[in-house]
C-alpha cells in the first residue's frame, strides 16, 4: 500500500523538476490551471475557490508565498500563522491539486512565466480583463498568460470567508 503522507509531499516541488512534471502532462493533453496565494488558514472559501480553479482544466498548479514574501504583503504582524510548510502540506492534500510550489518574490510573475500555464486564475476581488498593471484589479502575469495563447479567469469568493474575518473572530 502506498504512504499516503508521501503521496501528499511529492505534490511539493521545487520549480525546474516541476516543469518536467508540466511537460509530462502536456504530452498527455492535460490543461494546466495556475493560482496563487497564502492560503493560511484554510476555510471554506479557500477550499471552493480552488476546487472551482480545479474544475478549469486537467492539473491544478497552487504556488504559494513563502514566509518572508507574506510579511512583506503587509498583513497583519502574526502572519502567516502557520510556516510555509505547513501550509504547503495541508494545500497538497487536496485531492483536487497536482502541484504546490513556492515563491519568495512579492508576485508570483516569475513563477507564472517559467510554468507557462494554460489557464491563469484569481478570485472576482481581481478582473481578467484589466490591463492596468497599477491597478488594485490587475492579475499579475494575465498579459504574459495571454500573450502565448492562454486563458485569465476569476472565480466567485464564498461570502463570509476571510482569513482576515477568522483571525478577527478568534480575538473576540
Amino acid at each position: 500500500m502506498e504512504d499516503r503522507f508521501e503521496f501528499v509531499s511529492q505534490k511539493i516541488s521545487e520549480i525546474i523538476p516541476l516543469q518536467r512534471v508540466i511537460a509530462g502532462w502536456r504530452l498527455n493533453g492535460d490543461r494546466v490551471v495556475f493560482t496563487n496565494g497564502c492560503f493560511d488558514i484554510l476555510h471554506k472559501g479557500h477550499v471552493t475557490y480552488l476546487a472551482k480553479a480545479a474544475s478549469l482544466g486537467d492539473r491544478l498548479v497552487v504556488a504559494l508565498n513563502t514566509d518572508d514574501s507574506v510579511r512583506r504583503l503587509g498583513k497583519d504582524e502574526n502572519r502567516p500563522i502557520n510556516p510555509e510548510d505547513a501550509r504547503a502540506t495541508v494545500i497538497a492534500s487536496l485531492g483536487f491539486v497536482d502541484a504546490v510550489v513556492f515563491f519568495n518574490e512579492d508576485t508570483p510573475l516569475e513563477t507564472i512565466v517559467a510554468l507557462e500555464p494554460d489557464v491563469l486564475v484569481k478570485g472576482a476581488d481581481y478582473d481578467p480583463n484589466e490591463t492596468d498593471a497599477n491597478s488594485k484589479k490587475y492579475i499579475v502575469g494575465s498579459k504574459e498568460v495571454k500573450a502565448y495563447g492562454g486563458t485569465v479567469a476569476a472565480i466567485d469568493l464564498v461570502e463570509g470567508f476571510s482569513t482576515t474575518s477568522i483571525l478577527e473572530k478568534s480575538k473576540k
